[in-house]
């Protein structure tokens, strides 16, 4: 690989995931962040399909699911009881608040979230960064980390500590997942888990952008 090509990506890494992103937290499109995700996780999925390199079975692979299911799910009930531990004794009022008081809108984010949301967003920070940029970033924890980086930086649209800080821990963890089990589904199941726990143990709030 040339020099004037590595500049070439890594300038193209720059503006749709600093640039762009940055654009978008600053100018406050009306709408929330949902259809341009789904937008821009269509357009990373048809270039995926497109890339003689990528290996397409990565974009589900169900077969890796089963495997690594237990360790996702230990963990993923670990960290629950530990921020319901911790929300229960910080702010009690807000423990549960979205399925008690918000019913409707709780049970939508259950079924609408792993496909409008999640799967987008794994197909960005995940599948399409890891593999397009690999020639800069390489295929390990260097690459994790630029992943991470980035995914908390376009949680800055929301404002808080808290998701900044829950999403470059998140995003750490999915991307590890995925260089591991080469399985967007996977990761894919993993981050809906602690998505739909966030809003339903009260924590939704620091993650929910209005529109």
């Amino acid at each position: 690989m040339t020099q004037a090509y590595r500049w070439r990506l890594a300038t193209e890494f720059g503006l749709l995931f600093v640039v762009v992103v940055g654009a978008y937290l600053v100018l406050g499109v009306p709408g929330g962040p949902i259809p341009p995700l789904v937008v821009a996780g269509t357009l990373a999925a048809l270039a995926l399909r497109r890339d003689a390199g990528f290996d397409r079975r990565r974009l589900w692979n169900a077969a890796a699911l089963r495997p690594a299911l237990p360790g996702v799910l230990l963990l993923w009930a670990a960290v629950s009881v530990v921020a319901t531990a911790g929300v229960a004794l910080a702010a009690p009022d807000r423990l549960f608040d979205m399925p008690r008081r918000e019913t409707a809108l709780w049970l939508a984010v259950v079924l609408l979230y792993p496909l409008l949301s999640v799967y987008p967003q794994e197909l960005l920070y995940r599948a399409y960064l890891l593999h397009r940029y690999a020639p800069l970033f390489g295929t390990g924890r260097g690459a994790a980390a630029v992943s991470a980086a980035v995914f908390s930086f376009a949680h800055l649209l929301f404002g808080n500590v808290l998701a900044v800080a829950a999403t470059l821990v998140g995003g750490w963890l999915f991307a590890r997942r995925y260089q591991r089990t080469r399985s967007l589904l996977v990761v894919s199941v993993e981050h809906a888990l602690y998505g739909v726990t966030i809003f339903t143990i009260g924590l939704g709030g620091y993650f929910y952008h209005g529109a």
